[in-house]
C-alpha cells in the first residue's frame, strides 16, 4: 500500500500540497484485484515525471495512469475506459448514449496528451526489446566471415563486425542507465572485434578462407601481428 509521505515524496514539488489522504485511498483502493491494483501503485509512482509537461491534477493523473495500466494488461480503449471510470461509463449506458458517441468519447480519451505521456514512458525501447535479433545478425555476420565463399563477403561481414561491436564514443549528458556487460560478454565482444580486423587483413593479403578457418584464434593474431611489422 501506498502512503501519504511516498505519494508527496514522488510527485513535483509544486503538487505536494495538493496531496491528500483522500487520494491516497483511492489510489490504494482503486481496484479489487490485488495483482492490478499493486500495478497501478507502482506505474502511479514511476511515472510521476510527466506531471512536469503540464498542469495535469492528481486525480486526473491517477485515472490516466489506471486507463494505461489497463491497456498494458492487453485492455482494448473502450474496456480500459470503463474499469477506469466505472460510473461515468454506467452513466452513458443508461442515458442510452449510442456505442458510435461512447467510441468517440473513447477515441477522445486515448489521445488526450496525459495518456500519450504516460504512454510514452510506459513503451519499452525497440533495441531492447529485439536485442536477440542484434545478436543473431552478429552470429550470422561471424560466421559469413569465418566461412562464407566469397571474399567480399568476408570482408564485408568482418567490416559488419568491427562497425556494430565499435565501442561508443562518450555523449555529454548522457543519462548513466547502469546496464553494464558483464566481463564475459566484454571480453567476447573484444575477441570478435580483433579477429575481425585480423581476417580482413587477411583476407587482403589473399589467405584463403580455408586457411583463415583452420587457425586458432591465437595463432591468426600472430599472424596480423607479423604481417603488421
Amino acid at each position: 500500500m501506498l502512503t501519504k509521505e511516498v505519494v508527496e515524496r514522488a510527485v513535483p514539488a509544486n503538487l505536494k500540497s495538493s496531496i491528500t489522504q483522500q487520494l491516497v485511498d483511492r489510489i490504494n483502493a482503486a481496484v479489487a484485484d490485488p495483482i492490478v491494483a499493486d500495478s497501478i501503485r507502482e506505474n502511479f509512482i514511476h511515472y510521476t515525471g510527466v506531471l512536469k509537461e503540464g498542469k495535469f491534477k492528481p486525480d486526473d493523473y491517477l485515472h490516466a495512469v489506471m486507463y494505461v495500466s489497463f491497456k498494458l494488461m492487453g485492455d482494448s480503449n473502450l474496456v480500459s475506459y470503463s474499469k477506469t471510470f466505472p460510473q461515468r461509463y454506467a452513466d452513458l449506458v443508461a442515458r442510452g448514449v449510442s456505442s458510435k458517441d461512447i467510441a468517440a468519447y473513447v477515441a477522445a480519451y486515448n489521445k488526450g496528451k496525459l495518456v500519450n505521456l504516460i504512454f510514452e514512458q510506459a513503451a519499452v525501447p525497440s533495441w531492447i526489446l529485439n536485442q536477440h535479433m542484434f545478436q543473431e545478425a552478429l552470429n550470422t555476420q561471424f560466421d559469413l566471415m569465418q566461412n562464407a565463399n566469397s571474399e567480399k563477403v568476408r570482408t564485408e561481414a568482418a567490416n559488419s563486425l568491427l562497425t556494430h561491436l565499435k565501442r561508443p564514443e562518450a555523449v555529454k549528458a548522457q543519462i548513466d542507465i547502469n546496464l553494464k556487460d558483464s566481463s564475459g560478454m566484454t571480453e567476447l565482444k573484444e575477441t570478435m572485434t580483433k579477429l575481425a580486423e585480423q581476417q580482413r587483413l587477411l583476407i587482403e593479403s589473399g589467405v584463403t578462407a580455408r586457411d583463415i578457418a583452420a587457425l586458432p584464434l591465437i595463432e591468426a593474431e600472430y599472424e596480423v601481428v607479423e604481417n603488421e611489422g
